[in-house]
């Protein structure tokens, strides 16, 4: 098949200029046709407390290194561009060290391009595996998008302890996100629209709303164990972005849905806060060592 991606020098740009890219501090290594190589310097912008990386950041590396193959492959009229399906697994914590991503080319189609994408410490640890499958829309029109029925409901607004502290973890706050329900293994998680945010496009970038995602189901897990002097890990999650977001206010509802011991599995959807209708979802594998 032959190639007429988008220029590399167009795509490094997409990647470095975005703001939301400009804030994480991602920079371009290398880039051609069948791999992309990121580099991510520490920053503690983008930690947990304790200097660990934010799952939603390295979320956020794999969702750009699949972007970036697949504007390279399928070209500028293959736009606009979003994730179809993203799975994650988050093999061991960096902790205060730079980290790099590598995305492979596995295939391209006729509008999906699959790539696997790597995430390693400095040190060279495995810190997380990903696969992606990503569409480019070639202009089609988009369809009717499905509501999203608030869980728990729009009336219910109890964050509890946990919840009013989460804008204290740099990456979410500076994210903008905050609690507005915890309770009874239910979350409803907000995201207002901001410039940190924003995709080259203008839209909220993808690793944002992964990252929205990645935290309301870990709060919905917190609101079915309760708080205690416990460890907690994101082992895997699965999204999937059904349409490019929009530059508009976002909020999560996160339901736990099964308990297996230490194992939380939350279904999580987002959707735009004006109109709830649906612009992601997916299931968050959260680990709470009691």
């Amino acid at each position: 098949m032959e190639r007429c991606g988008i220029e590399i020098v167009d795509v490094t740009r997409w990647i470095e200029g975005s703001p939301f890219g400009a804030a994480l501090g991602v920079e371009v290594v290398s880039l051609n046709d069948d791999e992309a190589h990121l580099r991510l310097p520490f920053r503690e912008s983008n930690s947990n407390p304790g200097g660990a990386l934010h799952g939603g950041v390295a979320a956020s590396l794999c969702s750009i290194g699949a972007q970036a193959l697949t504007r390279r492959n399928l070209g500028a009229d293959s736009g606009p561009w979003h994730t179809c399906v993203i799975e994650v697994g988050y093999l061991a914590a960096a902790i205060e060290e730079s980290v790099e991503a590598r995305a492979r080319l596995l295939r391209r189609g006729k509008e999906l391009c699959f790539v696997e994408v790597e995430v390693s410490s400095e040190r060279g640890r495995a810190v997380a595996h990903a696969t992606s499958t990503v569409r480019g829309r070639f202009g089609a029109p988009e369809p009717e998008y499905a509501a999203v029925d608030p869980v728990p409901g729009p009336d219910q607004a109890e964050p509890g302890p946990m919840g009013g502290n989460l804008h204290r973890i740099p990456f979410i706050g500076a994210r903008g996100i905050r609690a507005e329900h915890m309770q009874d293994g239910g979350a409803r998680i907000v995201m207002p629209f901001n410039e940190a945010n924003a995709d080259g496009a203008g839209g909220n970038h993808e690793g944002a709303v992964l990252a929205l995602l990645d935290t309301t189901g870990a709060m919905a897990a917190w609101a079915e164990c309760g708080l205690g002097n416990y460890k907690a890990s994101t082992p895997a999650l699965q999204a999937q972005m059904v349409r490019v977001p929009p530059a508009q206010d976002l909020v999560a509802y996160g339901r736990c849905v099964q308990r297996d011991g230490e194992v939380f599995f939350s279904d999580v959807r987002v959707a735009t806060r004006g109109d709830s209708r649906l612009v992601a979802q997916g299931t968050v594998v959260y680990r709470i060592v009691t």
